[in-house]
């Protein structure tokens, strides 16, 4: 019969109080920081972090900084100045539409405009 040696010190599975959590959440999704530098520095898998999100989403159905729509403001006493520039090439649509691409335009851009028209 073998021998089985067992190893005892502590569990590697961590336990997180809801404190902890929200701290490191609030860590992670402040503006300018990233989640893979707050999960190294406390340890956690950015998987752990984005799962601890989903959950306290579902938990507190509170829109707490939560991407979504913004009210809009119309303010009709602002003249619009249109710009003076006329466009380089014009693509008239099927339908309707039109598309025009200005010289101010890089060529990256155009392709890429033209990619999406050709389509």
């Amino acid at each position: 019969m073998g021998q089985i040696t067992v190893f005892g010190g502590p569990e590697r599975r961590r336990r997180w109080s809801d404190e902890e959590r929200v701290q490191i959440l609030a860590e992670a999704f402040a503006p300018g920081a990233f989640v893979a530098q707050v999960a190294r520095r406390h340890d956690v898998s950015t998987g752990l972090i984005y799962t601890w999100r989903r959950k306290f989403r579902r938990r507190s159905n509170a829109p707490t900084a939560v991407a979504g729509f913004a009210e809009a403001v119309v303010v009709e006493d602002c003249p619009v100045e249109l710009p003076t520039v006329q466009p380089t090439i014009v693509v008239d649509l099927a339908r309707g539409g039109r598309v025009s691409v200005f010289a101010s335009a890089s060529p990256d851009q155009v392709a890429a405009v033209l990619k999406s028209v050709i389509r």
